[in-house]
């Protein structure tokens, strides 16, 4: 039992450093890429001048590129999180905050603010107008994860196609009400909107990957000690109740923090799909079912994926830049159509 246990341990910290070495070997490689060649001057020009980079393309690695590639990173984590949090509480592999259409209400809440907040002409702060996105994002997402849950306890209690089904209504609607808002806006609002539903992460910055780090910060201090109680959930709520689990608060709060992680994603960089649902299937695909294994793998996949996808984005087409959801959907398809196919005998 002792030398299992050993064998274990060893075996995580093979694997964490392994992740962890891949993860630098990535950025480093991925913040090469670009329209502005990098040179070794360049990554020591931070220290050389003292922190003071005003132009050039030491000015484009550390105030831009690096800054998007980290923030890649953190929103593909924070979406393979989201989703493997959702797969895990609906006890379904194809469930993830866009098929049930979180994203949708995240966007669609962001879809009013841009028509209508400017159209009401409400005095704002400047400093609060640039909260105001992310606020109607997180708003949207968290709406709608609560009208999923209840609406789909109250017609199908129980029935995970009933969830399912619910959620791709909701999605529906979402999609109905941005439509209408795309037309109602004005030219200048049309180009906002375009973002939300095409997802880009052009607008990254150092404040903003501050931000998503103090968000991971606190999801993973309260989340590790939920995730093992996942497990159960897995067994079904009869199980989970049975042993003493408060499957309402646990799903409450599980649901609050898939709808942050998935407004703040949606509300910075639109609507980016596939990431929240590929990576946790391939973490279960490859480690198993253990929820202490996935989700941690989600969350690295799901950093890794939209960090080659965004890479691509950016690269592909020099000196323009093509919607990053466009090479989630190319990155994505192929791996579901692996796991589809290394899982054809369940499926028979």
């Amino acid at each position: 039992m002792v030398s299992s246990l050993t064998a274990l341990r060893a075996n995580a910290i093979f694997i964490s450093a392994f992740a962890g070495l891949l993860l630098i070997a990535l950025l480093l490689f991925t913040s090469q890429w670009g329209a502005v060649p990098i040179s070794l001057d360049d990554w020591t020009s931070l220290i050389n001048q003292g922190g003071d980079i005003q132009s050039g393309s030491s000015y484009v690695l550390w105030q831009l590129r690096l800054p998007r590639v980290v923030f890649a990173l953190l929103i593909g984590a924070a979406l393979g999180l989201s989703g493997a949090l959702t797969q895990g509480l609906f006890r379904n592999s194809l469930a993830d905050p866009g098929l049930l259409g979180v994203s949708a209400g995240a966007a669609c809440a962001v879809a009013l603010g841009i028509v209508l907040l400017n159209d009401l002409n409400i005095p704002l702060v400047p400093q609060w107008r640039f909260w105001t996105i992310p606020a109607l994002a997180f708003s949207g997402a968290i709406l709608v994860c609560f009208a999923l849950d209840r609406i789909a306890r109250w017609i199908t209690p129980g029935s995970i196609a009933g969830l399912l089904l619910t959620g791709i209504a909701l999605n529906a609607l979402a999609a109905a009400v941005i439509g209408l808002c795309t037309y109602l806006a004005t030219d200048e609002q049309l180009r906002n909107l375009t973002f939300w539903t095409m997802g880009s992460l052009s607008g990254s910055n150092w404040f903003l990957v501050l931000a998503i780090t103090v968000l991971f910060a606190f999801a993973w201090w309260r989340l590790r000690s939920l995730i093992p109680v996942m497990n159960v959930f897995s067994l079904g709520e009869s199980v989970a109740a049975h042993v003493g689990i408060e499957i309402g608060l646990i799903r409450m709060e599980i649901i609050f923090w898939v709808a942050l992680l998935s407004g703040f994603a949606v509300a910075w960089c639109g609507m980016i799909g596939f990431i929240g649902l590929i990576a946790p299937n391939f973490a279960r695909a490859w480690l198993g079912g253990d929820q202490r294994v996935v989700v941690p793998a989600s969350m690295l996949l799901g950093g890794i994926l939209l960090l080659l996808a965004d890479t691509c984005a950016r690269t592909i087409a020099i000196p323009a830049e093509v919607p990053v959801g466009i090479f989630t959907a190319f990155l994505g398809a192929p791996f579901f159509i692996l796991l589809l196919r290394s899982s054809r005998r369940q499926l028979a």
